[in-house]
Formats: C-alpha cells, sequence, structure tokens
C-alpha cells in the first residue's frame, strides 16, 4: 500500500474488514468502500491544496455572501457562474460596482466553487500582481512568469480601478491580458467603468486593445448596490449586529 500511495486504504483496511464481517458484506462490496474512502480522501486534500495556492481570501465566500442583496438578473447570473462553465469556455468575468458592494467578496466565493469543482484559480490584487510582472521583466523573467499564470484556469485580478500605473506598468499588465486572451479566464473587479479606463492604461489605442480582449469573450455584472461597509457601520453604530 506504501508503494502504490494508498495512504487511506492503509489506514482504513482493519477497520473496514471488521465492519465488513460484521455486516456480511462481500468482498466488491469492501474493497469499494475502501476505494471511495481513497477518493474522498484524496479530493479533499486536492481541494485544500488547490485553496492554499489560489490565494483567495477564503472568509470572503459563499455562505457570507448575502445574494439577496443583489439585482435578481445579476443573483441569477450568479448562479448560472457558480457551475464553472464560463472557465471551461476561457470566458471573463468582469466585476463592476462602487467601493463597498461587495465585489471582491462576490469573486472570491465563485472562484472558491470553482476551485472546489477542480479548477485551478490564482487571486491578486491588480497591484501587486503588476510589481510581480515588473519584477520579473526586469530579471528577464517575465516569460517564466506568464507561463506560470497561465497555468491557472481562472485569473483574479482585484481592484483594477484602484492603481494609477505608470507605462511600464500599464504595458506589463496589457501584456499578461493580451497573453490570456481566448487561452484563460480573468476575473477583475474595477470600481472604474470602462469610458474612464484611460486613467489606468493611459493611452487610449491601448485602453481600447485591452477592453476589447477583455470583453470579446465575457460576463460582466454590475452591482449597482449601497456598500456593504456603510451599512455595517450604521448597524454597528445604532447597537444591531452586523452581517457580512
Amino acid at each position: 500500500m506504501r508503494q502504490l500511495h494508498l495512504p487511506t486504504f492503509r489506514e482504513s483496511f482493519e477497520e473496514l474488514a471488521h465492519r465488513a464481517v460484521q455486516e456480511t458484506l462481500s468482498y466488491e462490496q469492501y474493497l469499494l468502500e475502501l476505494a471511495q474512502r481513497e477518493c474522498q480522501v484524496r479530493e479533499a486534500n486536492r481541494t485544500e491544496r488547490l485553496l492554499r495556492q489560489s490565494r483567495l481570501p477564503l472568509e470572503k465566500d459563499l455562505a457570507s455572501f448575502q445574494l439577496g442583496r443583489l439585482p435578481t438578473k445579476v443573483a441569477r447570473q450568479v448562479r448560472t457562474l457558480l457551475e464553472g462553465s464560463f472557465v471551461d469556455h476561457c470566458e471573463n468575468l468582469l466585476v463592476f460596482g462602487k467601493s463597498g458592494s461587495g465585489k471582491t467578496h462576490l469573486l472570491s466565493a465563485i472562484a472558491q466553487e470553482l476551485v472546489r469543482s477542480g479548477r485551478k484559480v490564482y487571486f491578486s490584487t491588480c497591484s501587486l500582481l503588476v510589481q510581480d510582472l515588473l519584477l520579473a521583466k526586469r530579471d528577464l523573467k517575465l516569460s517564466r512568469l506568464l507561463k506560470r499564470l497561465s497555468r491557472f484556469e481562472a485569473l483574479i485580478i482585484d481592484d483594477i480601478g484602484y492603481v494609477q500605473q505608470s507605462r511600464e506598468e500599464m504595458e506589463v499588465l496589457f501584456t499578461l491580458l493580451a497573453e490570456r486572451y481566448e487561452r484563460g479566464s480573468v476575473l477583475l473587479t474595477s470600481n472604474l467603468p470602462f469610458s474612464k479606463w484611460e486613467q489606468i492604461f493611459k493611452d487610449p489605442m491601448t485602453t481600447a486593445a485591452a477592453i476589447d480582449r477583455l470583453v470579446h469573450h465575457s460576463v460582466i455584472l454590475e452591482l449597482n448596490i449601497p456598500s456593504y461597509r456603510l451599512e455595517a457601520a450604521k448597524r454597528a453604530k445604532e447597537g444591531e449586529p452586523t452581517t457580512t
């Protein structure tokens, strides 16, 4: 069992054999239950590993997100997105809304469900991702980093609107988006509508090219809802319990 890398078989075979005798299970039933237990443990371990690699804020999960606060159309779209087929088709997910509207929480919740269905996901704020790209470019390792990121089926770029990039920062971000075009899903949040994205990419042509690549195969969610944080602060001030 050690040579075959079957740790759950090794841990469980005696216990299950004893029960199989008591319940007069057949050899086939006994073997099936052992194999099922091995598969369950492997799946749980794989999910735990993928969640750790994803760098997702795990506290922002589906259970703590109030779907009922979303507009009906958006809530319906979210339920479809949780199935994950948009990632299989390399489609993008673009979430817009004001600060505190729950953009990051929603993407994190969707991404955690993607991981639990076996998909590889990577989360980063836009500012940190851009710095990683710049360092890789400086060290002549940009292609290596882009290749590593390409192994993730879904790349989450959080808070793209808050970053006021220099031209060099804009160039590496655009390179990343161009590299993933029709090859992998990009999930991003922004507090800026497309009409103001020239603040990010500085140049009208680059801005148009970036938007074109993101929108071509995409689902767009607009969270036109009040700020979670403002509501929580108001409840706290009034002495009411707060919920996310």
